[in-house]
């Protein structure tokens, strides 16, 4: 076999399938290249999905004739200044992009610098060339591609339809517009505008806010936190939603490196880490995080698309990451998702007209029956400790009684209604009412005292544990006892003592007190299901929680438990005081904010 070399323009359309994907992937090249020439306007056009013909249109510094002709040879640059490949401080660099694309498509580039008198035009057909012709242009850069793929047909057959392709195309322009909202971004296809992104000012917030909530939706606004941290050089910032407001995939996760949108696992798992114990396995939150650090500690030449880069201390920013967030979430509170209500207004039922039958009149037995479960409070409500340690799991009791539950009152002034309203009824055994200053709450009063259990688990308080009377022997498969005993130290830390027993058992001598007296089988049972789901890069601290998620659910009010007034406002005070208190471990809200004013629209009555 003889060794030869390959012919350019060979070179060039394997480069192409590197780079080129599709044409949402010639679009961000092109984009790029606007963004590192300063412009502060740019405008795409894509017809048939980009397959027939895209344009990119900028107002950045240009190029003069003779940048044109170097402009569409292969790894010619203008954006490394000296041959350190570390020391790259912009987005495109590769100078693959543009020969790459005229390799397999129809090119046509215009440009014009500023001191220049007019443009110059050159064209790039399959990889052949012309000479630079005169043009007309005001300065700044016109790129069009028409026929993407007509030289490589068969890249054509894996494009999907029109419409899938241009959503491609609209995703990597909102991604870089992101970065940059100081930049105009406007989006065409061959009936609409698509996408008009001004450049935002920050009137009344800031500017990457404002361009945020353009693209995710006036709702992320406000369920979201900002996010500031600093460690060894490098900075995080960005804004994360709030646990309840998740979506059911990471597709709006956005994670960029110094101005660069990127796919970095190591990012998303320690996003997901972050989150550990506030969200299901199956839900994602919504964040967009921009990292900076000194260029020569990431390698963003990994890839040929730049979509991936490697840190060079990836423990250290993974740390920065899981530290900023879970503080942002820390700061939070009892917030909940605005959506929570608004999607129970959407699903209220509005009737118009009255019963064609008049209720029947209460019988002498049913008359005076009504409690406070459905129509408020009478009476000045019972002491707390006294009816709660009746019934809750033991060590409950004393860590409610810390928050005296005030004495509710027929009427009150505004000014008087805490964070979380005063507890005005209990509906089905499972939901609490509470008045607030200008709404309802509606609380589930499992979820919510689910939460407070598990911090109360993770925390030293709530370590202590509660001998049993009587261990407590389970039998298990062999498999089930060396996994269960592998976290025996791990177990011990939270309250729960475990030991092997003889030949197929184990024995429970003691529980986290704040448990009272769960079912120590079905409790055991959950533990080695959570177990079995840990996976192997899952971190030690992110176990454990796991571990106390699961516990939580064994020392939590049931919903069917009926509730005092004094139990019930105990449970919002512990609610107002705890941090993450508005989702339950699962991720799901642990309450429901309904203004009044929104009820008021209900009755029509605005």
């Amino acid at each position: 076999m003889t060794i030869r070399l390959i012919p350019p323009n060979l070179v060039n359309q394997i480069a192409a399938g590197e780079v080129l994907e599709r044409p949402a992937a010639a679009v961000k090249e092109l984009v790029e290249n606007s963004l590192d020439a300063g412009a502060t306007a740019i405008e795409v056009v894509a017809y048939d999905g980009g397959r027939s013909f895209l344009s990119v249109t900028d107002n950045g510094s240009g190029m003069s004739k003779e940048e044109l002709e170097l402009a569409i040879q292969r790894h010619a640059t203008s954006k490394l200044p000296s041959s350190d490949l570390q020391d790259i401080q912009f987005l495109g660099f590769r100078g693959e992009a543009i020969p790459s694309i005229g390799a397999v498509s129809r090119l046509q580039i215009t440009s014009r610098t500023k001191e220049s008198e007019n443009a110059w035009s050159i064209s790039v057909t399959g990889g052949e060339t012309t000479s630079p012709q005169p043009a007309a242009l005001n300065s700044g850069t016109r790129i069009e591609v028409r026929d993407i793929f007509y030289a490589t047909p068969a890249r054509l057959k894996f494009l999907k339809s029109a419409q899938t392709e241009i959503g491609h195309i609209e995703d990597a322009i909102q991604r870089l517009a992101m970065a940059y909202p100081e930049v105009s971004f406007t989006l065409y296809d061959e009936k609409r505008k698509r996408l008009n992104l001004p450049a935002t000012q920050g009137l009344g917030e800031s500017p990457l806010l404002s361009r945020l909530n353009e693209i995710l939706g006036k709702e992320f606004s406000a369920n979201s936190i900002p996010v500031n941290a600093e460690r060894d050089g490098a900075v995080l910032s960005g804004f994360t939603s709030i646990p309840t407001y998740n979506r059911g995939n990471s597709l709006q996760q956005f994670l960029f490196v110094n101005g660069r949108p990127v796919k970095d696992k190591l990012i998303n798992g320690a996003v997901r880490a972050a989150y550990q114990g506030l969200l299901a396995s199956d839900r994602y939150p919504v964040v967009a995080l921009f990292l900076t650090l000194p260029f020569h500690d990431v390698d963003v030449n990994v890839h040929p698309a730049k979509i991936e880069v490697r840190f060079k201390d990836s423990g250290s920013i993974r740390g920065l990451i899981v530290g900023a967030l879970k503080n942002a979430l820390a700061e939070i509170g009892h917030k909940s998702s605005t959506t929570s209500g608004i999607g129970a207004l959407g699903s209220a039922n509005v009737y118009s007209g009255l019963p064609s039958q008049a209720p029947a009149p209460a019988t002498k037995e049913k008359q005076n029956t009504y409690t406070y479960q459905s129509y408020g409070f009478r009476s000045s409500p019972s002491g707390f400790a006294k009816s709660f340690a009746a019934s809750a799991p033991l060590g409950l009791s004393e860590s409610y009684s810390a928050a005296p539950a005030p004495e509710v009152e027929s009427k009150l002034e505004d000014t008087d209604f805490p964070p979380l309203g005063l507890a005005r009824a209990q509906l089905h055994e499972t939901y609490i009412i509470s008045q607030t200053k200008d709404g309802i709450i509606i609380v589930d009063q499992h979820a919510a005292h689910e939460r407070l259990t598990y911090e109360k688990i993770r925390s030293e308080e709530g370590n202590s544990s509660q001998l049993l009377l009587s261990p407590e022997v389970i039998n298990l498969t062999d498999s089930e006892i060396s996994n269960i005993l592998s976290y025996q130290d791990d177990l011990a830390k939270t309250g729960l003592m475990i030991e092997e027993f003889g030949s197929g058992a184990i024995v429970v001598r003691a529980v986290p007190a704040i448990l009272g007296n769960p079912d120590v089988n079905t409790l055991i049972r959950d533990l080695l299901d959570t177990i079995a789901d840990f996976s192997g890069i899952m971190s030690l601290e992110e176990k454990i929680k796991n571990i106390c998620a699961s516990m939580a659910c064994h020392g939590s009010v049931r919903s069917g438990r009926r509730l005092n007034g004094a139990e019930m406002n105990a449970l919002l005070r512990q609610m107002e005081a705890f941090p993450n208190s508005g989702e339950c471990i699962h991720g799901r809200p642990t309450y429901i904010e309904l203004k009044l004013k929104d009820i008021e629209r209900l009755f029509g009555r605005r």
